[in-house]
């Protein structure tokens, strides 16, 4: 990449937009001492990048035409095998489309993006790989995984493989749908306010989000660096602790990386949880969208897994109820910087970058009338937000999440896991009119919010568990645990899972 000095027009304007009042005679001074700085970026352009080597032939795989894809749910499918022995032998695994591996076209929901190919595979695919799994594709996620519906891909809805025409729940709407209808035996998601765990929900899957710094987001296109959680997606628990066990621990690229160790997840399925305590959360159940009959559904799994031996206990948490206000800021302003300013990947930590993938990005500037209306809100909104105040509201709701982690600490010194609905609501019907930012659209992609998006910024390892259809549609049951505590997570699901079919409940 040749790297221009600016010339005198262009250094005017640049001055303009810093604020500056430049004089004239003092413009040729700058242009010269940025010349000199230019320099050091050209040497830096003649270097080669220090990229991770790629694993494990594969081609670029295929784009599924409809009828092979009924439900919308694959971008591209593969068939990229690994290790010939390991722990995921003969596992198929498919990967939400912000996630990059090598060779395969990525998109991220955004057609911008859609001839982009990565040079190198995210941290979670080379484990996959090494431990003997198959890479069956690339699976469709939300436009920049910025909803929580499954209506914002640019290629078209995901549909919920219970009902057609409704939603799968998102961002990681792709990967719960090919689990969920069998086609794959594991995914791979991502979830800043609850895109694991929402999808998983509307879908009837187990949707674990880690806690923060357990997986690397290596090789993943990030939202924000401190509410990115990767994660897995299965039909069983105990596929989802070993894929869990694959995918953890330090790879030395992450700075997120905050793990003491990884444990052996699988070993926690004793289907025993005699003297196990579980605090029910009130205000859990006291969303603003509440459906009463998820309520319903959810107490009644609470009150299966006492007669399985558990404890239970109900418990409250006031501020839970402010959780969603205080993670506005955070989410907004941090997307912004991330995602928009910084070309989607931000600076200011010692990362492993995708410069390929930054400079394809770039290319949603020429092309932001395409975003979806979350997408375009969470543009405008961080850019009046930061442009207006500063980044004030992002670093004081950071410093009140230390008081709402604490709060839910105390509980949870109490009591081994929290226990609450997943989403307040069933899969519900895409809008008339997905691309209009009117009032349906924007409930219909952020109504799912409210109970998940808490434990993003708390940081909480937190699980979604199927516990029975309302209406034909599952519903989902969170458990949340202490700080790397997923192993008692695994542990109740598991027991809850081995006490019958859950469409049953």
């Amino acid at each position: 990449m040749a790297v221009q000095v600016p010339t005198l027009d262009q250094l005017r304007e640049t001055a303009r937009k810093c604020g500056l009042s430049l004089p004239e005679e003092q413009l040729e001074e700058y242009r010269a001492a940025i010349g000199a700085r230019a320099a050091s970026y050209r040497a830096v352009a003649e270097m080669p990048d220090e990229i991770p080597q790629v694993a494990y032939p594969r081609t670029p795989g295929y784009r599924p035409a409809p009828e092979g894809n009924p439900h919308n749910a694959w971008f591209v499918k593969t068939a990229i095998r690994g290790a010939e022995t390991g722990k995921l032998k003969g596992k198929k695994v498919s990967l939400k489309d912000n996630i990059m591996l090598a060779g395969v076209p990525m998109m991220n929901g955004l057609m911008a993006l859609e001839k982009y190919i990565p040079d190198f595979d995210a941290t979670v695919v080379t484990r996959i790989l090494d431990a003997g799994g198959e890479i069956a594709g690339k699976a469709h996620c939300e436009l920049l995984c910025m909803t929580g519906s499954s209506f914002t891909n640019a290629a078209g809805p995901v549909h919920n493989p219970w009902k057609h025409g409704y939603s799968a729940g998102g961002s990681s709407s792709g990967s719960a749908v090919t689990v969920a209808t069998g086609e794959v035996d594991m995914s791979i998601g991502c979830d800043q306010g609850g895109s694991i765990r929402m999808p998983s929900s509307f879908c009837g899957i187990y949707g674990m989000k880690p806690t923060h710094g357990l997986v690397p987001y290596t090789g993943i296109m990030p939202i924000e660096i401190m509410i990115d959680h990767a994660g897995p997606m299965t039909r069983t628990v105990e596929d989802n602790a070993l894929l869990l066990e694959v995918i953890a621990g330090d790879d030395g690229y992450d700075p997120r990386i905050k793990a003491p160790e990884v444990k052996e997840y699988t070993k926690a399925l004793t289907g025993d949880i005699r003297g196990m305590k579980i605090g029910v959360l009130a205000e859990g159940f006291m969303d603003r969208h509440a459906d009463p009959a998820v309520n319903a559904k959810v107490r009644a799994a609470a009150s299966r897994l006492e007669t399985l031996g558990a404890e239970l206990v109900e418990v409250s948490v006031p501020m839970h109820l402010q959780a969603g206000a205080i993670f506005e800021p955070i989410c907004t302003e941090g997307a912004y910087v991330t995602m928009f300013e910084g070309d989607g990947y931000g600076a200011s930590r010692n990362d492993l970058y995708a410069v390929g993938m930054m400079d394809a990005y770039r290319g949603w500037r020429r092309q932001a009338d395409d975003l979806s209306p979350t997408a375009k809100i969470a543009l405008m909104a961080g850019r009046y937000f930061t442009d207006t105040y500063g980044t004030r509201f992002y670093g004081k709701a950071w410093n009140i999440a230390r008081r709402l982690r604490a709060a839910y600490d105390a509980q949870l010194a109490e009591v081994d896991l929290l226990l609450m609905p997943t989403t307040a609501v069933t899969a519900r019907a895409f809008p008339a009119e997905p691309d209009r930012p009117s009032r349906e659209t924007l409930d219909r992609a952020l109504e799912m919010v409210g109970i998940t998006c808490p434990f993003d910024i708390t940081h909480h390892p937190a699980m979604s568990v199927p516990c029975g259809l309302s209406d034909g549609l599952p519903v989902g049951m969170m458990l949340v645990g202490k700080h790397f505590g997923e192993e008692t997570i695994y542990r109740a699901a598991h027991a809850f899972e081995q006490s019958g079919d859950w469409k049953t409940f």
